[in-house]
């Protein structure tokens, strides 16, 4: 087909090319997006703050963290909880003080109509010394009460709240809290998180007469403990649990799973000893690394 074929608007279908172009020049729609160099972090850097870590601890599941950053994350997050717990005990006792209530309303009206079934069984004695026009001013009585109580019930029909807010109108009714749960789950992974789980990361300077600030500023910052080999996004890496240090996977293939001994301490290796370390991607789509996001705007529908 010919570009002038493509750019035909004369045809009776809105076909789906035609719309994904036109939903993609009004911004309307979910957009995907491929993440570029610039949009990942380091791998050494916080999951939370994004900045390198002075002080990193990574998770069961590879996530590295600054130790002060997830700390208040923790504390922040069980605060939360807390606050949560109090409202849904606070909702909790109104409840059972309403269903009391309730249970103490049927027990009176049972009590009233078991005392009318009563009254009715026996017979009351006619008194002929009584007037009409005592009767005619009880009936002008029960009149009276009759039209207080419409004047009651018309003022307060006038106090009804808002029908233009939803949680407002008369057929709302109020929403009930869930009991909230008290774990902590990661940022992350979204898996239960505690202190006792945070494991401490030691890296390995390409050179150790450098201070942290001149280290900072060179691309290549640090180097596998073992072999030596710089460390980067490129190079997928793993955290051992009994010394800390960073290492990479093809040594841990090569050396490390042969004997399953720490080549630092000397402790014995389990599997789960040996935590992968999550990193950025590259930028490149060889890296391994899933880099599409997709951003959700307004649906434009025709």
């Amino acid at each position: 087909m010919t570009r002038h074929g493509k750019n035909c608007t004369a045809g009776a279908v809105y076909t789906y090319h035609e719309k994904k172009k036109d939903t993609a020049a009004s911004g309307y729609g979910t957009q995907s997006v491929r993440l570029g160099k610039d949009a990942i972090k380091d791998f050494d850097c916080c999951c939370l703050s994004l900045q390198p870590c002075r002080d990193p601890v990574v998770t069961k599941d590879g996530y590295l963290y600054e130790k002060e950053a997830i700390l208040q994350y923790i504390l922040h997050q069980k605060t939360e909880i807390a606050k949560k717990m109090k409202a849904y005990e606070k909702q909790k006792q109104a409840l059972k003080s309403e269903g009391q209530l309730e249970s103490k309303s049927e027990e009176r009206e049972r009590a009233e109509k078991f005392k009318q079934r009563e009254n009715n069984i026996v017979s009351k004695p006619i008194n002929p010394f009584t007037s009409e026009k005592s009767k005619d001013e009880g009936s002008q009585k029960g009149s009276s009460s009759s039209t207080s109580s419409d004047t009651g019930a018309s003022s307060s029909s006038s106090a009804l709240p808002s029908f233009w807010i939803p949680s407002l109108t008369p057929e709302a009714k109020p929403t009930l809290l869930k009991k909230p749960s008290k774990t902590v789950l990661c940022p992350m992974s979204g898996c239960p998180l505690k202190m006792s789980d945070l494991i401490s990361v030691r890296f390995t300077p390409l050179d150790s007469s450098l201070d942290r600030v001149a280290l900072l500023t060179r691309q290549d910052r640090f180097v596998c403990a073992v072999t030596r080999d710089t460390l980067g996004n490129s190079v997928p890496c793993a955290v051992l649990r009994p010394s800390g240090v960073v290492v990479t996977m093809e040594c841990v293939e090569k050396l490390i799973q042969k004997d399953m001994i720490d080549p630092v301490t000397g402790d014995k290796l389990k599997e789960k000893d040996i935590i992968p370390l999550q990193r950025g991607g590259t930028g490149f789509a060889g890296s391994g690394v899933d880099l599409k996001a997709k951003e959700a705007r307004p649906v434009m529908q025709a």
